[in-house]
């Protein structure tokens, strides 16, 4: 399943539920204008196609002292498919580490790590990033502060 392949009613669904993951069926059902039933069955196929992967509680990282956000550039020493493989199956293990992005640009990755502090942040590059299957180089580019970081569901 794809985007061409979701009507308005399966497109209210995703984007209620970016909002509100706990609302009820019901209530769902009512925001988006159909019944309850068929809304469930929308929703069940939504789930069993993979286009709602999960729901999560979304939690607040600045409350939790997780304040130290930094962006990785990486540049593997090789870039070959078995060598991008090794790199990707270890870098998803690195629990500091929220996202992971290949790039097409004059660096292979971006990461976006996030620590307590400067000084966690120091460990977790030299310890865990630098020692990742084919690290040759990183550059670090620490925010100052996060203006949005909302998903892509606004564009539905």
């Amino acid at each position: 399943m794809n985007f061409s392949d979701l009507d308005r009613y399966d497109r209210a669904i995703l984007s209620v539920l970016a909002e509100d993951g706990r609302i009820s069926v019901a209530d769902l059902a009512r925001r988006i204008g159909l019944s309850k039933s068929p809304t469930q069955t929308r929703l069940k196929r939504l789930e069993s196609e993979g286009v709602i992967t999960g729901y999560r509680a979304l939690v607040d990282p600045i409350r939790l002292g997780l304040d130290h956000v930094a962006f990785v550039e990486v540049k593997l020493d090789d870039t070959r498919e078995a060598a991008l493989s090794r790199f990707n199956a270890a870098v998803v293990k690195v629990p500091e580490i929220e996202q992971v992005h290949m790039m097409a640009s004059h660096f292979d990755y971006l990461l976006k790590v996030r620590t307590r502090s400067m000084s966690a942040y120091r460990e977790v590059l030299g310890e865990r990033i630098s020692s990742l299957p084919h690290v040759a180089s990183t550059s670090t580019y620490v925010a100052m502060q996060a203006v949005k970081e909302d998903g892509a569901l606004a564009q539905l």
